[in-house]
């Protein structure tokens, strides 16, 4: 450290700062205490954004389908139900959690949902989707639609929410109070191994044709008899990928 150059302290790093003055220590070796309790405090973060997600998780929560899909003839679960219904749950674990929108490329609408914990730790996922021109939208409506969906289904995904009543068009599969079953972790891990093999030939595909296809937010809600359904479209989309690189 270059003499005179001036230390920027951080509040949490005060006791310390004061105790390496006391001890006499020169500003090289304080610098060096403050990073190694930097790196302290990074990894205690950590744990208590894991600690906190785990107690989260411990308390199920039951989200009802408040919203009706005429198109489809299906209940979902509107953003506005699964927010307001899993952030007084979040406050009580210590965690809260925002969105990002990016609009930068105008064919794709890119949404990061961000949960942080109050010690300072915190984690994201990203989804891309182009605006939603389906029905008679304005602009403004496409733009909205694919907003709202991206939100919700990066929010779910990012606070682990598949196995509740969320978002998803079941097919009746939930109906008459059937409950769904999802991909088990062995089908779900062939499904996102074919998905990753896709993209590993072709890095300008993704996941969200696929998620699109399939009418769920993620892989996590797939239903376990649609699983002979899904593989044969993503084994459809592999030959046809290495078509096109062998005819490129």
């Amino acid at each position: 450290m270059k003499e005179n150059e001036i230390v920027k302290v951080e509040p949490q790093s005060l006791s310390i700062f004061h105790l390496a003055i006391e001890k006499g220590y020169d500003l090289e070796q304080i610098e060096k205490m403050m990073q190694l309790k930097e790196k302290f405090d990074k990894l205690e973060a950590e744990k208590a954004f894991v600690r906190a997600m785990a107690e989260f998780k411990a308390e199920p929560l039951v989200i009802t389908k408040d919203g009706f899909n005429k198109k489809y003839g299906s209940h979902y679960s509107t953003i506005g139900n699964i927010v307001n219904t899993v952030t007084p749950r979040m406050g009580e674990c210590g965690l809260t959690h925002k969105w990002e929108i990016d609009q930068s490329n105008e064919a794709m609408i890119k949404i990061t949902c961000i949960v942080t914990h109050e010690a300072g730790h915190s984690e994201q996922t990203s989804m891309s989707a182009p605006p939603d021109n389906s029905g008679s939208k304005n602009l403004i409506q496409e733009i909205k639609s694919t907003r709202t969906y991206l939100s919700s289904a990066t929010f779910e995904s990012l606070m682990g929410l598949a196995s509740s009543n969320a978002n998803i068009n079941d097919d009746g599969n939930g109906a008459a109070g059937h409950p769904v079953t999802y991909l088990d972790d062995k089908q779900k891990g062939q499904v996102l191994d074919m998905i990753a093999e896709i993209i590993t030939i072709d890095p300008q595909r993704d996941e969200t044709s696929f998620i699109n296809y399939m009418k769920v937010t993620s892989v996590d809600l797939i239903p376990a008899n649609r699983f002979n359904q899904a593989m044969s479209c993503l084994k459809t989309t592999l030959s046809d990928v290495r078509k096109e690189v062998n005819h490129g």
